[in-house]
């Protein structure tokens, strides 16, 4: 045995965790055995991460407890086997999307495929859309370096995308006197991953944000840090990849690859065999069973939730900027620490908390830990209460042990470039990894032929929104086309005419939340109690289905059972 696997093995022991088996994998080490509780599986992961290799494959097992089967589509087709593709994308998450539209840049064929029904349907549309400054990201790693070049990016994309973006700037806030210690630390932080800051008073703070607690006592400003909706910015990143030329397969499911000579020669989907020239892995939770198939996985994704709760718009005059308190095993540890985020659509987001857990699609939320949430971020602001809460949810985080984002070719595959275990400020750092991403593709591309740019290439995605137009541009559109002058959503005021238009986009989605990440129907206070059956009339009579084929978010979700009268005034 290794003097290296011995030196985890001693940490192991002292940790409690016993009858574990080590052993190197390529640059990797790889981890084996049965535990009674998933947690020490995680903290195992966690301690062997500690020596220096390149990943952690823990393979170790439960007793009792094992995880959920993916959720797979239920559609079985031909339609993609063997259609030949320059670049396969495998995930339709803001990274994915955002990879795609990076290489539509270019003169080459390229797939995106996404298992669910819709792209942004996992963590991409389960986070608060905060665009963080990088202050509490890792600097041992590349995120750091990741988050700050992307977030500087955003002013410039989400203008091209017609996708709503304000720089409302982050609070760090302390809440007890002797925090000011903390300060130079922030400082040094800052000044060394080359962002902008302004240490606060007691005094300034409240000036900046008269609605902060007494009890918080200074604070930091990041003032680079802002907020989008992150469904809203995926849809629009895949969108404008498909005006661009790229195809985009959804309901897509990757069941396998075949190799031959180091290199990978079939994507084996539920619709059929691809040929691909370069497979781009950016499958989020699913990225190290990805890499599996490729007979490359020196890597585990092991999940970690984070429940958010949503507040009415009603208190969002109450502050602008996103803010947390600082606790000092945050700088350290594996969360930010959650916080209140004023969002761009002016509802006010409470979290997220951080939980390891089994299962890739863990949504569940639970009522004590919400409690525990708003117990512990309320407190920041007067005016805030738990009856303001309209509905919560949950999304899961894909890190490696490693807590560092994977972004590079594979060194023992020849056509396969990875985008993985990236997690938060994975949204931040979105469209600088995927510049290094389509750099990395197209170094491999060029070494067989010279790739040409896309001289049709367009940037930009013009969308409707009423929402931020004046009543005299309200009353010029609705006289060009009435549909607009027709309320269907009341808590949001969407029109007919908005979710039409979602209905006939670059990628036509036919589903309630599919439309609600669009244009949001159904995201206010009576979450969508008046709206959903307008909403599933005008779906079906675009998509030419029945009414009891409608889904809330694809297969299993049907909203209907049956007709109960027939003919023309029928109802269901």
């Amino acid at each position: 045995m290794g003097e290296k696997i011995q030196s985890i093995q001693k940490k192991l022991s002292s940790a409690g965790i016993n009858g574990i088996e080590l052993c190197e994998k390529s640059k990797s080490i790889l981890l084996q055995g049965e535990l009674l509780q998933y947690n020490d599986i995680v903290k195992a992961g966690k301690i062997a991460s500690k020596f220096g290799y390149k990943g952690v494959i823990n393979d170790i097992t439960t007793k009792g407890e094992k995880p959920a089967d993916i959720i797979r589509p239920q559609i079985n087709d031909n339609s993609l086997d063997g259609k030949k593709y320059d670049v396969v994308i495998i995930g339709g998450g803001v990274i994915g999307c955002s990879i795609a539209r990076e290489l539509s840049k270019y003169h080459i064929s390229i797939l995106l495929l996404e298992k669910e029904c819709d792209v942004a349907m996992q963590a991409s549309s389960r986070n608060d859309g905060m665009i963080h400054p990088g202050i509490a990201t890792h600097l041992h790693g590349n995120t750091a370096s990741y988050n700050v070049r992307g977030n500087r990016m955003y002013t410039q994309v989400c203008e091209e995308l017609d996708v709503p973006f304000k720089r409302t700037g982050n609070l760090i806030l302390f809440k007890e006197k002797n925090y000011h210690l903390l300060s130079p630390i922030l400082i040094a932080r800052s000044k060394y991953i080359g962002i902008e800051y302004k240490h606060l008073s007691k005094k300034q703070l409240q000036e900046i944000e008269p609605n902060i607690t007494d009890e918080q006592q200074g604070g930091f400003m990041f003032p680079s840090s802002g907020v989008l909706s992150p469904y809203k910015l995926t849809v629009a990143f895949a969108e404008n990849a498909v005006q661009n030329g790229v195809t985009v397969s959804l309901s897509t499911i990757v069941d396998g690859m075949v190799k031959k000579d180091g290199k990978i020669i079939e994507v084996i989907t539920n619709r059929g065999r691809i040929i691909p020239r370069i497979v781009i892995n950016a499958a989020g939770v699913y990225a190290d069973k990805i890499a599996e198939f490729a007979g490359d996985r020196f890597f585990t994704i092991h999940p970690r939730k984070g429940e958010i709760i949503i507040l009415d718009k009603k208190k969002a005059r109450l502050f602008t900027a996103a803010m947390g308190t600082l606790n000092l095993k945050e700088l350290s540890g594996n969360t930010k620490g959650g916080g209140l985020v004023h969002t761009i659509d002016d509802n006010i987001l409470v979290g997220p908390n951080a939980l390891e857990v089994m299962d890739r699609e863990d949504y569940s939320t639970n009522r004590e830990r919400v409690d525990q949430i708003l117990k512990k971020q309320l407190p920041m602001i007067k005016g805030l209460s738990p009856t303001d809460v309209i509905t919560y949810f949950s999304g899961v985080r894909a890190p490696t042990y490693e807590e560092n984002f994977i972004v590079e070719a594979s060194e023992t595959v020849n056509n396969l470039v990875y985008a993985a275990g990236i997690q938060s400020p994975g949204l931040a750092s979105a469209p600088a990894i995927a510049q290094d991403v389509a750099d990395i593709t197209l170094s491999i591309l060029s070494k067989t032929e010279k790739i040409r740019e896309n001289m049709d290439y367009n940037p930009r995605n013009k969308l409707v929104k009423m929402s931020g137009m004046s009543f005299e541009q309200k009353q010029k559109l609705i006289k060009k086309n009435p549909d607009y002058g027709v309320i269907v959503c009341r808590c949001e005021e969407i029109s007919k005419g908005e979710i039409l238009d979602a209905l006939s986009s670059p990628i036509p989605i036919y589903t309630l939340d599919g439309i609600k990440r669009r244009v949001r129907p159904g995201m206010g206070r009576c979450q969508g109690g008046f709206c959903s059956p307008i909403v599933a009339q005008l779906i079906a009579q675009k998509s030419g289905c029945e009414l009891t084929d409608i889904t809330k978010k694809g297969t299993g979700s049907q909203l209907l059972v049956s007709t109960t009268r027939k003919g023309e005034n029928a109802d269901v």
